[in-house]
């Protein structure tokens, strides 16, 4: 296999010596990834169903269903890729492998926004589920749109001071964030499910064909999180077994919940009560709908024969939908804090290896002398989270608006990935691929996994629809992607006159001696 950072010859004369990079340690297994990961994916299902709504209404399950298909083809091939480079960058390092530096930069930048936006989003969630305590949190775009930036400045803050976050803690909170997830699912199938009048509901508030592709392509941001393993494969023993199997598991968990939760939210309300009533925290409508449903008297009894068991059943039944609310109001906030933390962990992760590999200068992957963290890259990206959000403060849309920012940045990503995926089994058809994607295509000698090929078309496709029907998302992920490409011009020029002046004084020092 051909490295592009291997020693060549002549490499003392016409490039500066490397910092020697010193690698992460491997102390992660499969439990380990798949909670951080899920506390990442799943904490998006406390704002994504609201924002998905506000565009298809009533064809809110499709659209997931349908992003759901290009998350899973996105999933295997990151599955693949990171088995064969378990490091951290994750699409950014498929593409430079794959192409080059330029594609690596590309891939990077736009997951770069990607974070950025999960970050911004995520922190904007947890006032609206905090208003059951303090109504104005929800109700008073002021007040949460000042408190969405206090808890990104209050995060960027100890990020740079260095609190490292508990694997343990993750692992609970997923635990305890799935059980309560399925526990709303199973309440909502026994008291609301009625098949008819979910069937109702999609087709009486079908969308306009504009809105469903939107609510199609804002989908995406059901998925935040997905790189999260990739950029954990540093960190994780055997990550060519373990990080797949973690993207796999992860990935059955997600359908299975994204698909019972829209089934409650139908079952409970309507989906312009969904968009216009609990569009920021459509967990917490669920949840406040199961607190008013009564148990039903005939399955208590199918169940228990005797009265007295019956009435302390229902007596606990009844106890549990009263706290439900309470429960949710409270391991949202807590998980879509961790989830923005992560994103900030993230960010700092990814802008890290761009700056190890020279695609962005090296103050963006600066460590602090004193607290040993990327405190100019934590600092820089929670400033434009930060400014993302202002529009709060004014725009009532704004959740749509972060929806199709998150799509522009990581389908571009996304996209890359794909490709990368074909490129590498045409560049490099001998390397070793520990998880290989199966139902291949042949084509000129090369097999080229469908999976791949259908992701790259949905990710492209998606990506197109966002550009065309949303001008805000449009111009400020331009607006972003140029400035990132200015960057990587002006980092490789730098590195350029680096080179040269290298070569130039050893030149010069050769002469004179």
């Amino acid at each position: 296999m051909k490295n592009n950072w291997q020693v060549r010859p002549g490499d003392k004369f016409g490039r500066p010596k490397r910092l020697k990079i010193r690698p992460l340690r491997r102390v992660l297994r499969t439990t380990h990834l798949f909670s951080i990961a899920y506390g990442d994916v799943g904490s998006s299902i406390y704002y994504a169903l609201g924002v998905v709504a506000l565009a298809a209404s009533g064809a809110t399950p499709l659209a997931l269903g349908l992003a759901g298909i290009v998350f899973v083809f996105t999933a295997l091939s990151y599955a693949e890729g990171t088995a064969m480079f378990p490091e951290s960058g994750g699409s950014a390092s498929f593409a430079r492998h794959g192409f080059n530096d330029f594609t690596g930069f590309v891939a990077g930048w736009g997951l770069m926004f990607g974070y950025i936006v999960t970050i911004a989003i995520s922190s904007f969630a947890i006032p609206s589920y905090l208003g059951l305590f303090w109504a104005p949190l929800k109700a008073s775009p002021v007040v949460m749109t000042t408190c969405a930036m206090l808890i990104v400045t209050f995060l960027m803050t100890i990020n740079v001071i260095g609190v490292r976050e508990s694997s343990l803690l993750n692992i609970a909170l997923a635990i305890l964030d799935l059980a309560t997830q399925l526990l709303l699912i199973t309440l909502a199938l026994l008291f609301f499910f009625n098949p008819q009048i979910i069937i109702e509901r999609v087709l009486n508030y079908w969308p306009s064909p504009q809105d469903m592709l939107f609510g199609i392509a804002i989908a995406a941001i059901a998925f935040t999180g997905l790189e999260t393993i990739s950029q954990m494969a540093e960190e994780t023993k055997r990550p060519e077994v373990r990080a797949p199997r973690a993207l796999i598991i992860m990935t059955i968990v997600v359908l299975l919940v994204y698909a019972g939760i829209s089934v409650s939210a139908f079952s409970t309300m309507t989906p312009t009560e969904l968009a216009q009533n609990w569009s920021t925290d459509p967990i917490a409508g669920i949840a406040s709908k199961l607190s008013l449903g009564m148990v039903p008297a005939d399955m208590v009894a199918k169940f228990f024969h005797t009265e007295a068991h019956q009435v302390v059943f229902t007596w606990i039944l009844t106890g549990i939908q009263r706290t439900l609310p309470v429960l949710v109001a409270v391991l949202a906030a807590t998980i879509l804090l961790i989830a923005t933390n992560a994103g900030l962990l993230g960010i700092s992760r990814l802008s890290f290896s761009l700056s190890r590999f020279k695609l962005v200068p090296e103050i963006m992957g600066s460590v602090h002398q004193r607290f040993k963290t990327p405190y100019f890259s934590i600092i820089l990206f929670s400033g434009i989270a930060i400014v993302l959000q202002s529009p709060g403060f004014f725009i009532p849309n704004m959740y749509s608006n972060l929806g199709g920012l998150y799509a522009f940045g990581s389908m571009l990503s996304f996209a890359i990935a794909h490709a990368s995926i074909l490129a590498l089994r045409v560049k490099m058809p001998e390397i070793e691929r520990p998880f290989r994607l199966g139902l291949n295509i042949r084509f000129k000698g090369r097999d080229l996994p469908l999976t791949a090929i259908l992701g790259l078309l949905g990710t492209i496709v998606i990506w197109i629809v966002v550009v065309i029907m949303q001008p805000y998302s449009r111009w400020i992920g331009f607006a972003w992607m140029g400035v990132g490409v200015f960057i990587y011009w002006y980092t490789h020029r730098q590195g350029k006159a680096g080179n040269d002046k290298t070569a130039s004084n050893a030149i010069e020092t050769a002469v004179s001696s």
